[in-house]
C-alpha cells in the first residue's frame, strides 16, 4: 500500500491522494461519466422528454434527501463501500431506458430514477470528501481539475458510442439498443472498480500527514456532526443559494436547447459540450493553484470571473433563445418544424453549437469553484462529507424543481430566464463567504476541532516511513 513508485519526478504509492482520486475519477468516469452522456442525448435518447423528465424529477428528489444524511453515511460506513454501492444505481436507470425502447414501461423508468437518487447521494458525497480532505492545500484546484476532466472524459467517449451509431439518423428517433447495453456494462465495471479503493484512515500525504476523520464515529457523533457544520459555522448558509443553482441549467441546456437539434446533431452537442468540460475545469483548476497569489486573492478573483461569464454566456445565450420556436411548436404530435441539422452551418448551427460548449465550460468552472471554495474552508475529512452532503443535497432539490418544471411544459424562455437570474444571485449571496472566510490556510489544530483526533493521530512522526505507517 506505500511502497512508491516513480511518475516522472515526483513519488506516488497505492495510498497517496493523488491515485485514490485517479480511482474516484475512473469510478466516475464509468457511471456518472456515462449518465451525462445519456443525459445529453437529450430526452435520454428517446423522443419524448416526458419518460426522463419524471425519472429525473424522481432522481433528484430522493438525492436531495439522501444527500443531506449521506455525510453521516460516508463517515461511519467509508468511503470505499460508499462509493461502490452508489454506482449500482447507474446501471438499473441505464437498463430502464433499454426496457422503455421495448414496453414503454414509464414506470420502471421512473423507479430507477428514484433508486438512482439514493444511490448517487451516496456516491457524490463520498466523491467529494475524497477530492476536497485528501489533497495538500496547494493542490486542491488542480486536484479538482483532474478528477473533472477524467470524470467528463467518460462523457465524452459516452458520448461517441451513440454519434456513431445514429450519424445517419437525420430525422429524430429513440437511439438503438446498443446504446444503452454499452452504457450498462460501463457502469458495472464502474461499481466494481470503486470495490479497490484503499480506506481513508490508511491515505497519507507527501507531508507525513493523514486525513482528519473520527476515531470512533457512531450514529450519535456523526448527527451531532452534521448539525455542527452549521451551527459552529453559521455562515455556510450564504453559500447554499449556489448549490441550489449548480445543477439547474441541466435542464434547459441538454433538454430543452437539446431538443431543437435532430438526433445526431444532438448526440454531436452532447459531445462537444462534455468536451469544453475538461477545458473548463484545467482554466480554473490551474488558475486556482496560482501560489504567486494568496489563496484568499485567488478566491476573489475566481468570483469576478463566475460573475462575469454568468452574462457574458447567458446573455449570448438569450439572444440564440429569444429566437426559437416555442414548446408548443416544438413538442407538437403532428409537428412538422424540421428541427436543426449540423449541415445546416452558418448562423442556423455553428452559432449555437459555440453556445453549447460555452455552455460547458461554464458548468465546469461552476462546479470546480464551488468544491475549492469548500475545500478552502477546512481540510478535515469529516466536515468535507458533510459539507458535500450539503452541497449534493441542495443541488439536488433545485434540479428536482427544474426537471418538474420542464415536465410540466414550461415556456423555454421561462425556464431559461428563471435559471440565469438564480445563478447570478447566487454568486451575489455567496460573495461575502469567499471575500471574508476564505483564509490563506487552515491549521491542523483548526481542523481537529471538528474532530476526537489529535496531531498525533493525523501526522507521521518525524523519520517513520511509509511502509511503517
Amino acid at each position: 500500500m506505500y511502497k512508491g513508485f516513480r511518475v516522472g519526478k515526483s513519488e506516488i504509492w497505492y495510498a497517496s491522494p493523488i491515485v485514490q482520486l485517479l480511482m474516484v475519477a475512473m469510478v466516475c468516469f464509468l457511471c456518472p461519466g456515462m449518465f451525462n452522456a445519456l443525459t445529453g442525448l437529450g430526452a435520454g435518447g428517446q423522443v419524448d422528454p416526458g419518460a426522463q423528465n419524471d425519472a429525473n424529477t424522481a432522481l433528484y428528489s430522493t438525492f436531495a434527501v439522501v444527500a443531506f444524511f449521506s455525510g453521516t453515511i460516508t463517515n461511519i460506513f467509508g468511503v470505499k463501500p460508499t462509493l461502490a454501492f452508489g454506482a449500482l444505481g447507474y446501471c438499473i436507470y441505464s437498463a430502464s431506458f433499454l426496457s422503455y425502447n421495448h414496453n414503454e414501461n414509464r414506470g420502471f423508468v421512473v423507479f430507477a430514477g428514484a433508486f438512482l437518487g439514493i444511490c448517487a447521494g451516496l456516491l457524490w458525497t463520498a466523491q467529494g470528501t475524497i477530492m476536497m480532505s485528501y489533497p495538500p492545500e496547494d493542490k486542491k484546484g488542480r486536484y479538482i481539475s483532474w478528477f473533472w476532466i477524467i470524470f467528463n472524459l467518460g462523457a465524452v467517449i459516452g458520448s461517441l458510442v451513440p454519434l456513431g451509431q445514429n450519424i445517419n439518423a437525420t430525422g429524430s428517433s429513440a437511439v438503438n439498443d446498443g446504446t444503452y447495453i454499452g452504457f450498462i456494462v460501463l457502469m458495472l465495471v464502474g461499481a466494481a472498480l470503486a470495490l479497490l479503493l484503499c480506506n481513508a484512515s490508511n491515505v497519507i500525504r507527501h507531508d507525513g500527514s493523514k486525513v482528519i476523520l473520527m476515531k470512533n464515529p457512531s450514529w450519535k457523533t456523526e448527527i451531532k456532526g452534521l448539525a455542527e457544520t452549521i451551527t459552529l459555522a453559521p455562515w455556510v448558509i450564504l453559500l447554499f443559494p449556489m448549490f441550489f443553482a449548480s445543477n439547474i441549467f441541466y435542464t434547459y441546456q441538454l433538454n430543452d436547447m437539446n431538443l431543437q437539434f435532430n438526433t445526431r446533431t444532438r448526440t454531436l452537442n452532447s459531445l462537444l459540450y462534455w468536451t469544453s468540460q475538461i477545458l473548463g475545469a484545467s482554466v480554473f483548476g490551474y488558475a486556482l493553484d496560482i501560489t504567486k497569489f494568496r489563496r484568499s486573492v485567488r478566491a476573489k478573483a475566481s468570483l469576478v470571473g463566475l460573475f462575469s461569464l454568468t452574462f457574458v454566456i447567458w446573455g449570448g445565450g438569450w439572444a440564440w433563445q429569444r429566437l426559437q420556436v416555442p414548446r408548443e411548436v416544438l413538442e407538437a404530435p403532428d409537428s412538422t418544424h424540421r428541427r436543426i441539422d449540423w449541415t445546416d452551418g452558418g448562423e442556423k448551427y455553428i452559432g449555437p453549437m459555440f453556445l453549447f460548449m460555452f455552455y460547458g465550460f461554464y458548468d465546469a468552472a461552476w462546479q470546480t469553484c464551488i468544491y475549492w471554495y469548500m475545500g478552502a474552508l477546512s481540510n478535515s475529512g469529516r466536515k468535507a462529507a458533510n459539507l458535500a452532503g450539503f452541497y449534493k443535497g441542495i443541488q439536488s432539490a433545485g434540479a428536482a424543481i427544474f426537471w418538474r418544471l420542464d415536465g410540466l411544459k414550461t415556456p423555454f424562455n421561462t425556464i431559461f430566464g428563471v435559471t440565469w437570474g438564480l445563478l447570478a444571485a447566487a454568486l451575489l449571496f455567496a460573495a461575502p463567504v469567499i471575500w471574508l472566510k476564505v483564509k490563506d490556510t487552515v491549521t491542523a489544530e483548526e481542523d481537529l476541532k471538528f474532530s476526537d483526533e489529535t496531531i498525533a493521530d493525523v501526522v507521521v512522526t518525524k523519520g517513520a516511513t511509509k511502509e511503517a505507517a
